[in-house]
């Protein structure tokens, strides 16, 4: 199998817009956690979020595209900016490359109804009786809705329009599995690569799920934190006072490249990626499986792909929710495949900074796996003020840490029980 690197990182998070921002911001322990501003959530159980401020996609997407726009999804318009600029961060020309030996692969999931969109054809199906009239549907519908309307809800758009822009013929994925997807997609990324499918992969996950009706649906589920305090205090993964994760939104894009490649080029490397593992728990569609050991045997194969022993792991970057069950599941399967050796290894949750991204997390902390293994300092995991008995690991609390790592692992867990876990390593030529 052919040795696969990463050359370029591209964020868009909460806590900072651009690579040098985002880790900037985590390395700081920054939180991007507030109150929700992109729409009126005062009526709402939860009222606020890993929101990106202020976002304007216009400076990362060529006047050739703008078109595209009216059907470009909020968690999609996060996708094709980091995609440029983790393009722009590698110093690629992609227009120089054999187009069908580039690739995407992009993790993304549920792409929730614009309200004030379908909000005018409900009520044209209304009567005074409170009734759904079916029977009005196709009269009032006909002049509603834009013709590409559809376009918009589509979860593989996101790959669809970077391969569009960048020019990418080659293979092109949509990975759906929860919160696992920008892990995996990730990873699979790497495997295009190493199997020789692919020479440059355009790898990660881009969502947005602030929206009203999700916020009400993740609440009555039980899933979000009701905790009313300072909002960058809410999201506290592993820490006794935990009580539900905060939902955020972004998107992370990795420029994998194979080695010989990015050599030729001269680009600077960041990380290089050895491995993945994906398992499935068959336990409980909400509920992770109290004994890990789905979690685990995902990691235990991502370090057989890798072609590493536990022994030379040196950090992981952990799912870390910041909910009961899952961040006491993590610990659980971290002290099965790593032993007695668990309480000395360091782990950390960028959720506590960034929230809860679902199908872009595990991109956004792959993209923090690779400048930790380049930079060697561990980020943080805020908010650790109350210890849990449970978790009783070595979580970096509030400050980070200046470590240098060789080999280091990022996990993610999702709903319905969808385990992955990517092993990377630090380039050393």
């Amino acid at each position: 199998m052919r040795r696969v690197v990463v050359t370029g990182v591209g964020v868009v998070a909460p806590n900072g817009l651009g690579k040098e921002a985002f880790w900037s911001a985590c390395v700081n322990g920054k939180s991007g956690v507030r109150l929700i501003r992109s729409f009126d959530a005062s009526s709402l159980p939860v009222r606020v979020a890993g929101e990106v401020p202020e976002f304007d996609l216009s400076p990362f997407l060529p006047s050739a595209h703008r078109k595209s726009l009216k059907i470009m999804g909020r968690g999609a318009r996060f996708g094709v900016a980091a995609a440029g600029l983790a393009v722009q961060d590698s110093g690629l020309d992609l227009s120089r490359e054999n187009p069908e030996r580039v690739g995407v692969v992009m993790g993304a999931g549920l792409v929730p109804m614009d309200l004030p969109e379908v909000a005018p054809l409900v009520a044209e199906t209304l009567n005074g009786d409170g009734q759904l009239h079916l029977d009005r549907l196709g009269h009032a519908g006909k002049d509603a809705l834009f013709p590409l309307w559809i376009l918009k809800y589509l979860p593989n758009m996101t790959a669809a329009h970077i391969s569009l822009i960048h020019g990418a013929q080659g293979p092109n994925s949509t990975i759906v599995t929860a919160c696992a997807a920008g892990t995996q997609a990730v990873g699979e990324g790497f495997r295009l690569i190493a199997r020789e499918d692919a020479d440059i992969v355009l790898a990660g996950g881009a969502d947005s799920r602030l929206d009203p009706l999700l916020i009400l649906a993740y609440s009555a589920l039980g899933a979000l934190s009701p905790a009313q305090r300072l909002p960058e205090e809410v999201s506290r993964p592993f820490d006794g006072q935990r009580d539900g994760f905060v939902l955020g939104e972004g998107a992370g894009v990795l420029v994998l490249e194979e080695l010989e490649h990015a050599k030729r080029r001269g680009a600077v490397i960041y990380a290089e990626v050895l491995g993945l593992g994906t398992s499935f728990d068959a336990y409980a569609v909400t509920k992770p499986d109290p004994e890990a050991r789905g979690a685990a045997r995902a990691i235990r194969w991502a370090l057989r792909e890798a072609r590493v022993d536990a022994s030379d792991i040196d950090y992981i970057n952990a799912h870390g929710t910041s909910t009961r069950l899952n961040d006491l599941m993590e610990t659980v399967a971290v002290k099965r495949v790593f032993g007695s050796r668990a309480r000395r290894l360091p782990l950390s949750s960028i959720k506590s900074m960034v929230g809860h991204l679902i199908g872009a997390a595990g991109a956004v902390e792959a993209a923090a796996l690779a400048l930790t293994l380049h930079d060697g300092v561990l980020p943080p995991t805020i908010n650790q003020t109350h210890p849990d008995p449970s978790c009783d690991l070595d979580y970096v609390p509030n400050h980070a840490r200046e470590v240098s790592v060789k080999t280091a692992l990022s996990t993610s867990f999702g709903f319905g029980g969808q385990n992955a876990a990517l092993v990377m390593r630090r380039f050393a030529g």
